[in-house]
């Protein structure tokens, strides 16, 4: 133990704390308006449904404390306590080279953790959302899936984990400069392939067959200037009774994704606003401008971790003996959240301003009123708490709150 032991005790400690009080806050706010539904949704949301959305919110909120809980101990156990050393040792009883027993490390660790935390998703699923309505996923599926994302992990993240080691053993001093471009063309790379190679794997994509619906969205695209590889119906409720729609893909590769649940809940208005509340995050180069926070977000941290794994300090204090690059790398990954919740609240800021943004685009390209109808009844099904903590919202909410975001497209219904 040394003076950077306690400091990220210190550190864990607190995210821990502020989570905790921002979470006690948050669930107070909830039960103290359960019982009355907003004036601006008395018309629209039924005192049940309000209700609904308060205790759902109030479920997964205790499980997300217990969440916490669990992986604060995974930490502490896989550093202080000796977990992440246990690991190194049995890897090196292979014999493998120094870089491909790094990659075992790290990702023995990173499943292990995994399934460390696996009840609390399985409760999640099985019994949270089975409660409320929403589930419907089999454990058969949830295996598959499970399964799918390991394969992934071995067969994605071996390779990658493999280059960037070689880098930070063999480019010199200024390895992270390499190894932070090698992972930015990385991640282009995979948002480009996401659509038709891995998302595939998990959910069936079908062309939008409805001739009208299409004619108008085709029609919408034509005058915000957007080109699609097409419009596809994604069959989410599998796994949920929750809707969405989304854009993904880079390039001539973009596509746009309607959840066939969404679709069996919005009117054709409805979901014409919906996508042109997408195509406004697309216009307004949302998706570039985190895309380039998180790059610059990246090399600072490549920067700091080229200087702590020259440091003897840094693995003594994290209770690691062996000291190796992937060790440093590993470490870095299970520590740095720790000392970086002031970062929440400016990225959720500025998640939220995109929104209002994209909503603003929305009501100039499509009716606000038609917006605002569709966003109701996501609120209603999905069993969104109309009446968040306005101090947890702004750490933890990338959209505006619900009532804040109807009000500003109410102003521009004319």
């Amino acid at each position: 133990m040394n003076n950077f032991t306690l400091f990220f005790l210190a550190a864990l400690a607190l995210s821990f704390a502020v989570e905790f009080w921002l979470a006690r806050r948050h669930f107070a706010h909830v039960l103290a308006h359960r019982d009355a539904v907003p004036a601006a949704f008395r018309e629209t949301i039924s005192l049940e449904a309000h209700q609904k959305a308060a205790d759902y919110t109030l479920a997964k909120g205790k499980l997300g404390e217990i969440e916490r809980i669990v992986g604060a101990v995974a930490i502490i156990l896989f550093t202080l306590g000796g977990g992440i050393d246990w690991v190194a040792g049995w890897w090196g009883g292979f014999g493998l080279s120094p870089i491909w027993t790094g990659v075992g490390v790290i990702l023995t660790t990173l499943i292990l953790i995994q399934l460390f935390e696996l009840p609390l998703s399985v409760y999640q699923t099985f019994s949270i959302e089975e409660r409320y309505g929403f589930n419907r996923n089999t454990p058969r599926q949830f295996a598959i899936d499970l399964a799918l994302q390991f394969g992934l992990l071995l067969a994605i993240g071996a390779p990658l984990l493999a280059l960037i080691l070689w880098v930070m053993d063999s480019v010199g001093p200024w390895w992270w400069v390499l190894a932070w471009a090698i992972l930015q063309v990385f991640s282009i790379l995979m948002s480009w392939a996401f659509p038709t190679f891995i998302a595939p794997l998990f959910n069936k994509f079908t062309p939008l067959d409805d001739a009208t619906l299409r004619s108008r969205i085709e029609a919408l695209l034509s005058r915000c200037g957007f080109h699609s590889k097409g419009i596809f119906v994604m069959d989410g409720s599998r796994r949920s009774g929750h809707g969405n729609a989304y854009f993904t893909g880079l390039g001539n590769n973009k596509r746009i994704v309607f959840f066939d649940t969404l679709l069996n809940s919005l009117s054709h208005d409805e979901l014409e606003a919906v996508l042109a509340h997408e195509l406004g995050h697309f216009k307004r180069r949302h998706v570039l401008k985190m895309l380039i926070a998180s790059a610059v977000l990246t090399l600072v941290g490549f920067a700091l971790l080229g200087w702590l794994m020259g440091q003897d300090w840094f693995y003594a204090g994290l209770g690691v003996g062996v000291r190796t690059n992937a060790i440093a790398l590993l470490l870095f990954m299970l520590v740095s959240p720790a000392f970086t919740l002031f970062l929440q609240p400016i990225i959720a800021y500025f998640q939220r301003k995109h929104e209002f943004e994209a909503d603003d685009f929305a009501a100039a390209h499509a009716r606000p009123g038609n917006l605002i109808s569709a966003l109701v009844k996501l609120y209603r099904e999905n069993a969104s708490t109309l009446t968040p903590d306005p101090l947890y919202s702004a750490f933890h909410y990338s959209h505006p709150p619900a009532a804040i975001r109807i009000a500003n497209l109410a102003a521009k219904v004319s």
